[in-house]
Parts: C-alpha cells; sequence; structure tokens
C-alpha cells in the first residue's frame, strides 16, 4: 500500500481527491485530509506518508511554502494545481509529478503507477528549478532541465542540448562534448517540454535545439547538419 496525505483549502477539492483515489487508485491508502498547510506539516510528521498530495495556493502558507518547512522530503510529492498550459511546462522540465485540476482519472492513475514503480524521493535541485521556471516568462526556453533516467536524475543546461532522437520507449539526447544521456521518457514528453522558441520537431524520431543548426540541406527530400556534424532527417510536413 501507499500511504498519502491530502493537503488543499478547497473542501470540495479535497473531497474529489479522496473519491478518485478511493475509486481509481485502491492501492492508495489515505492517512489524513487536511485543509491547509499547517495541518499538513503536522500529518506529515504524524503519518510519515509515502506520497504527499499537495494544492499549491493556498493562504497563509502555499505548497511551496509549506515544503520549505522540511528539512529533508522523505516523500514524495504530487502538486495539484490549476495552473495553465504554459506553467504545466515548469513542471516538466523540473521532472515532478503534477495533477491538473480537474484532476482526470486515468492521469491520477498513471501518477500512482509512476510513484509506486519509481520510488523516488523529489530533491530541493528539483524544486529550486522549478520555482525559477514558473517564475519566468511563459514564452522564454529555461536555463536547466532535469531529465529523468534509470540511475535518477540529470540536470543540464538547456542550451547544452543539441537534438533529442526517439529510441522506442526512451530518448537519446545528445549534448555538446559528444556525452548521450538516454532518457525514460518518450520523445514526445520531452518535446512537450521542450519545444517553443529554441526547441522545434523536425521530424517523428527528431526533435532539435535550432540554435544548434549548422546547415540545412535542400536536396534528397531535406536534412539538417547539426554543429557536432550529426545529420538530423526532417519530415515533409515540417520542412517549410
Amino acid at each position: 500500500m501507499i500511504k498519502a496525505v491530502l493537503v488543499d483549502d478547497e473542501k470540495n477539492a479535497l473531497e474529489m481527491m479522496e473519491w478518485l483515489l478511493t475509486t481509481y487508485c485502491p492501492q492508495v491508502e489515505i492517512a489524513a485530509m487536511c485543509s491547509s498547510a499547517e495541518q499538513g506539516i503536522e500529518a506529515v510528521h504524524t503519518h510519515r506518508p509515502d506520497v504527499l498530495f499537495l494544492d499549491i495556493e493556498m493562504p497563509k502558507l502555499n505548497g511551496f511554502d509549506m515544503l520549505e518547512k522540511f528539512d529533508k522530503l522523505f516523500f514524495d510529492v504530487v502538486f495539484c494545481t490549476a495552473y495553465d498550459q504554459f506553467a504545466i511546462k515548469a513542471f516538466k522540465y523540473s521532472a515532478l509529478n503534477y495533477l491538473l485540476k480537474p484532476v482526470d482519472p486515468e492521469d491520477l492513475k498513471t501518477t500512482v503507477q509512476r510513484i509506486e514503480a519509481k520510488k523516488t524521493i523529489p530533491t530541493k535541485e528539483q524544486f529550486d528549478l522549478l520555482l525559477r521556471n514558473i517564475q519566468q516568462p511563459v514564452k522564454t526556453t529555461p536555463q536547466r532541465i532535469a531529465l529523468t533516467t534509470s540511475d535518477g536524475l540529470i540536470f543540464v543546461p538547456t542550451a547544452d542540448i543539441i537534438y533529442c532522437e526517439a529510441e522506442s520507449n526512451y530518448t537519446s539526447v545528445v549534448l555538446s562534448g559528444g556525452k548521450k544521456i538516454l532518457v525514460s521518457k518518450v520523445l514526445k514528453e520531452i518535446d512537450e517540454a521542450l519545444s517553443g522558441p529554441d526547441f522545434y520537431r523536425v521530424h517523428s524520431s527528431f526533435l532539435i535545439n535550432i540554435n544548434r543548426i549548422k546547415k540545412f540541406v535542400r536536396g534528397d527530400g531535406g536534412y539538417i547538419i547539426m554543429d557536432n556534424d550529426a545529420t538530423v532527417s526532417i519530415s515533409r510536413s515540417r520542412k517549410q
């Protein structure tokens, strides 16, 4: 069983999350339901949960303020948020769990399954990365991203990413200097986090950093040579 503490200042949201977990995630045991960050802090110390389902926008102490009250985290965190699609990118850059309100049952089940499989605790660096990214203009590319690997998390400057290539259920992230990182996410998920002014999906198998393009070749259907001399295909629909 996964022991959980729920924290949300809205009674309806708290009761809805209780119903969703009881209905769709029987492997989750709800140890406490709290309507404030202060109650949540006490419940966490009392029940020592495996996971905290945490609302962000609350009076007095918000979700981020609450987490800062712990010297060291011993539990996983799932942020429950009503932020828009641009702010959601900040969560993806930080490789942190989140659920968008109103919570979709399938998203909840997937998140709980991921927690069951990984058994990892978020780091302070992930939260720092989240806070920096969530506060900056929505159309800029954050300076760093957390990449999920089989061994844990690797934090890399986004400017160092030359391109990302799909490899079945994984993604190979190629960095300057010749380093390559195999990420435990499909390319679609990486695309959702990185796509914007600096990154573009030129092919079903490739996402590139447009600042690292060395040459575009029109012939043979068109392809790109990156600044590490790697050749990247361009799909017909993305050529223009």
